[in-house]
């Protein structure tokens, strides 16, 4: 097993990077994916303690291939090994497709894992009973950490909690903190927590979370994931990095953003989250957010094409039309309105 105790080690900022594709095809863009870590890997963030999720669900792992997988993890750990910490996601329909796929992590240089809960009929999905049956998760985590003895930040969505979920996913987010503070004490391997949680119930998992710090020096990372509650969270020190497909499209502004609130400068972080960034934020996190963080990303002109794969639908022109004024409003550069045209031209009104 692993260490019982990681410390702070991996406290980061998390960024769940959507998968690029080339501009007319659905293919994985194996040059843009480069160009787009490379991004990431700006001094400034490297310093912040950037981070990086390859294949997470903002990046479509659930109709990506088995070698796309091991192939962008790869490419990741290529890119990005040694300056950040590189966790890869890790999904299955079985437990023994979710225990290959973290060996496939781990041999392609991983640093950690980013767990995404079973899939399946309602009693371990929408119905799961999580103070009831913690035992859903922690079996599954347990054989995947058994087969890939690495780190693990865990995707927290299911549970029927009533304080789970955030914005328009209301009821979709995490477990109560019972069956958290069971899980994580049951599983070493748990670095870090995703929190999507609607805001009443990120305070009290991640006050859990420091009750359990101080009772038994066993520290969990608050990663953030509703990015419409990061003002809040660092306002009240709930925020020990993030877990998000926010920096996607918002890089700039949100490491300016947090930087500000770690020199304790509230005024410059207020004026950045007044001056757009929340609104940004919460027109994304408002409805599909998966879709518009890719939508946003090609606005930002960091990947070539804004389309996901089916089942995940098309954008409408709508949300190009709202995501292009909301990143203009927060000061992010956005791409030439032929490009914008040539894709809206592709929807239906």
């Amino acid at each position: 097993m692993a260490p019982k105790d990681f410390g702070r080690k991996y406290d980061g900022l998390y960024v769940a990077t959507v998968t690029p594709y080339e501009r007319d095809s659905l293919k994985v863009d194996e040059d843009a994916l480069r160009k787009f870590l490379g991004y990431f890997m700006q001094p400034t963030f490297v310093k912040a303690g950037g981070g990086i999720i390859i294949n997470p669900e903002a990046g479509e792992i659930f109709v990506l291939s088995r070698e796309e997988r091991i192939r962008n993890v790869e490419i990741a750990v290529k890119e990005c090994g040694g300056k950040v910490p590189v966790f890869a996601g890790v999904f299955g329909i079985t437990v023994d497709d979710a225990v290959q796929c973290a060996r496939d992590a781990k041999a392609a240089g991983a640093d950690g894992l980013f767990w995404l809960p079973p899939q399946g009929t309602m009693e371990v999905t929408t119905d799961w009973d999580a103070d009831r049956h913690p035992d859903v998760w922690i079996d599954h985590m347990r054989a995947i950490t058994g087969a890939a003895d690495l780190p693990m930040i865990v995707h927290a969505t299911g549970g029927r909690w009533y304080m789970s979920g955030y914005v328009g996913y209301i009821g979709l987010g995490g477990p109560s903190p019972v069956a958290t503070r069971k899980i994580v004490t049951e599983i070493p391997n748990i670095i870090g927590w995703k929190m999507i949680y609607q805001w009443a119930g990120y305070r009290m998992i991640a006050r859990m979370f420091r009750s359990l710090e101080k009772e038994t020096g066993r520290h969990v990372g608050i990663f953030g994931a509703g990015t419409s509650d990061f003002h809040a969270a660092q306002a009240e020190g709930l925020f020990d990095g993030t877990s998000t497909g926010g920096w996607n499209y918002a890089f700039e502004p949100m490491l300016e953003h947090i930087l500000a609130w770690r020199k304790n400068d509230v005024v410059r972080a207020r004026e950045i989250w007044d001056g757009g960034l929340f609104d940004l934020h919460l027109y994304v996190n408002s409805d599909r957010s998966h879709i518009r963080y890719k939508v946003a990303t090609w606005l930002h002109g960091l990947i070539p094409s804004p389309f996901m794969r089916p089942p995940m639908p098309k954008p409408t022109v709508e949300e190009i039309v709202q995501l292009k004024a909301a990143l203009v409003r927060t000061g992010v550069e956005v791409i030439d309105d032929k490009e914008i045209k040539r894709v809206t031209a592709q929807l239906p009104g």
